[in-house]
């Protein structure tokens, strides 16, 4: 309907400008027109069918505007109106006194000319500086209702809560990955992942205990450091028998990422739909890869399976063979791979000492 009248609009406009631009022709060309009031009609017609074109070309043009302003988010369109009026208020401060100067009336087309020049000029900047610096001022103004109305409309992705597994808690990686700032949002320790840690602190296995008062101490210490971010929540459901099964019962209702090192846990929590974040997958992924000619320092810690090899291990864990190793044995020995294997167990690399490479070449 919007599209009809902008068309319309500008075809009764055209039209109307022809019918009435006969006006100005000179007096002396009327006077040999017999039907006047023809050729206003066919002006007229003419006119109508330009405007009909301007007004495809202007519709055509306001649909592409509405379009990218309904995709352009709230934050750049608030900021880019804000540097537009800043931009003509400084155009107008600088201008206004060159409208004092006595310029000739030849010359006075000069004037207007600068206005709009300036104008432009000084709008596009403060445009651009919008674009630039948009965002920083308006977290300037009111940073916390800026970044909710960015959430929002979707501009910003709030970071998801993560529910918290008790063998994460024991592990003790969680709280160094918090520390270094890795790890975005809210931390949930459930009430019965808290009754868990205290089981195992009260048990009478010495190694049970060890570990439940060693998660113990690592979740008072991040919630010392963090006591904005780690919250303990009272869920709990006694109709679910298993730990495991209340917490991927627990991050289904509140659309939580559950945080484990547990592999059967994140299998079945995947199977359910819910996201896992797994520390050992996420340290596997991030292990240093050697490729064939890479170099490393490596202590040989014993001799291998095979007539003159040396095994030696990276702070990872990951095991390197050596060949011609074993005479280093208890030492250390700068080695060049040679090869790397994946298998089920972990990854596996052989290399050669480097003075046996140097002395073959």
């Amino acid at each position: 309907m919007l599209d009809a009248i902008i068309i319309s609009i500008f075809i009764f406009a055209a039209a109307g400008i022809g019918y009435q631009g006969i006006n100005l022709l000179s007096p002396s060309v009327l006077e040999q027109v017999s039907n006047l009031e023809a050729l206003r009609l066919v002006f007229a017609g003419f006119s109508a069918i330009i405007g009909m074109a301007v007004g495809l070309f202007v519709q055509t043009n306001y649909r592409r505007l509405e379009k990218q302003v309904r995709s352009t988010p709230i934050d750049i369109i608030l900021t880019r109106a804000i540097g537009i009026v800043i931009g003509l208020l400084i155009a107008n401060l600088i201008l206004a006194p060159i409208t004092l100067l006595p310029i000739p009336k030849v010359l006075g087309f000069i004037k207007p000319m600068m206005a709009i020049l300036g104008s432009v000029m000084f709008s596009y900047l403060g445009i651009s500086l919008a674009d630039t610096h948009g965002r920083s001022f308006l977290r300037l103004i009111d940073p916390n209702r800026i970044e909710a109305m960015l959430v929002a409309e979707g501009t910003l992705k709030p970071a998801s809560t993560k529910l918290v597994d008790t063998s994460c808690i024991i592990d003790g990686r969680i709280e160094e990955m918090l520390n270094t700032g890795f790890l975005e949002g809210q931390m949930l320790i459930p009430h019965f992942i808290l009754q868990e840690l205290q089981q195992l602190a009260d048990s009478t296995n010495d190694l049970k205990r060890m570990r439940g008062r060693r998660g113990l101490d690592i979740l008072n210490r991040m919630q010392e450091s963090f006591p904005d971010r780690i919250a303990i929540h009272p869920a709990d459901y006694d109709d679910i028998v298993t730990v495991d099964a209340k917490l991927v019962h627990l991050a289904q209702e509140i659309n939580a990422t559950l945080l484990t090192n547990d592999y059967n846990l994140s299998k079945v929590a995947n199977l359910q739909k819910v996201m896992i974040l797994n520390l050992n997958d996420l340290a596997r992924s991030m292990r240093p890869i050697y490729l064939p000619g890479d170099s490393l320092e490596l202590k040989i810690l014993k001799q291998g399976k095979e007539p003159a090899q040396g095994i030696g291990y990276l702070e990872d864990g990951t095991m390197v063979v050596v060949e011609e190793g074993q005479s280093y044995v208890g030492g250390e020995l700068k080695v060049i791979v040679t090869s790397a294997l994946q298998t089920s167990a972990g990854r596996m690399i052989f290399a050669k000492p480097q003075e046996s490479i140097v002395s073959r070449s």
